[in-house]
């Protein structure tokens, strides 16, 4: 864990797009400017893009630096291994997409009630023990998605886990589903650091309202989705901060924010609390868009998309695009969708509103 050099991680779940497929190329200049302001964490997933990430993290980094320069994490997600006998293949699998011989941080991924006994039954934090043995992991974590109860059970159960990947950031802090600040003390009492996912929510506290903006405009130019991070990285148990970076404008602010990183002052806090305040009362679907719905529907619907089409009709009265509010209509009702969501979003019903 030493090696990790500065706050700010690169998530590698919401890179430059062409069409269908990962613009390379601007990942990779995203890749040097991140690594040439002395930042060197990267996190990465088997089913992240449609299963392309790996293969850029590869492509943009593993292939063009040597192994000491980076610290790598990937995840072992639930719907890509049956039984026990499964895992090691898939995590032999996973190094050789991003072309190297081990994972710095290895996360059982997404836990939560709805696959945790799945893990257990299939003894993944056994096997995961093996492979870090075998020099496969150098460090066995999880990342998390329920309630404070249930993380506090896993951790318990768990002393082998090294790291807590939580959702968190200043609108989640006190969501009754998130549990956001509840979870960060949990893994603060297990003497566990903390890697933040999500500290912008999807992009939902960066671009933010014109009143929450000029919240923060009375403070100062920096932008929306600064603040948001830097509210992460303010929590002394906050060893990483991710952020899923799509564009060069993007990863120019965050270096900017991070680079010397300043924790948030009394004041900022004050600002923060009255922008939290503002966002609950817009009344908007809290998705982040990080497409775990679509992957299990059965129909491949674009959840996300209907979603955000339906917080434009809130929030700036544009109409649903008609093929969107139609396409809900074939929603089979089946409940995947719900129980991979890690908002705990109730999903049916909300598609079932876009349709009408």
């Amino acid at each position: 864990m030493d090696r990790i050099k500065k706050k700010l991680g690169f998530g590698m779940m919401r890179l430059p797009m062409n069409g269908e497929d990962i613009d390379i190329e601007q990942t990779k200049k995203m890749v040097d400017a991140f690594m040439a302001a002395g930042f060197n964490y990267f996190d990465t997933a088997h089913g992240y893009i449609n299963e392309k990430s790996e293969r850029a993290v590869k492509e943009a980094l593993t292939s063009r630096y040597p192994r000491e320069a980076y610290v790598l994490t990937d995840k072992l997600s639930s719907n890509y291994f049956n039984k026990e006998e499964d895992i090691e293949p898939m995590l032999d699998t996973q190094l050789a997409w991003c072309g190297v011989s081990y994972f710095d941080f290895y996360l059982m991924h997404a836990q939560g009630r709805n696959n945790y006994q799945h893990y257990m039954d299939c003894h993944a934090y056994e096997v995961a023990k093996k492979m870090k043995e075998k020099g496969k992991i150098r460090h066995i974590g999880i990342s998390f998605h329920d309630s404070a109860e249930f993380l506090d059970k896993i951790l318990t159960e768990h002393p082998e886990i090294e790291i807590v990947q939580l959702q968190f950031n200043y609108l989640d802090e006190d969501d009754p589903n998130v549990q956001s600040l509840a979870c960060y003390k949990v893994a603060e009492k297990h003497g566990l650091p903390v890697i933040v996912m999500e500290p912008v929510k999807g992009g939902r506290l960066a671009k933010v309202s014109a009143p929450v903006a000029s919240l923060f405009k009375s403070l100062s130019s920096a932008s929306p989705a600064s603040f948001a991070i830097r509210y992460a990285a303010s929590f002394p148990n906050v060893k990483m901060v991710l952020s899923g970076m799509s564009d060069t404008s993007q990863m120019e602010d965050n270096i900017a924010t991070m680079k010397d990183f300043v924790p948030l002052n009394e004041k900022e806090q004050s600002v923060i609390a009255k922008a939290r305040s503002y966002l609950r009362t817009e009344g908007l679907i809290e998705c982040t868009h990080c497409e775990y719905c679509e992957a299990v529907c059965p129909v491949k619907m674009p959840i996300p998309d209907i979603f955000a089409a339906l917080n434009e009709e809130r929030a700036a009265g544009k109409k649903i695009d008609v093929s969107l509010s139609e396409k809900s209509a074939e929603c089979l009702a089946c409940g995947a969708c719900e129980s991979m969501c890690p908002q705990h979003l109730p999903i049916r019903d909300l598609l079932t509103k876009a349709n009408r």
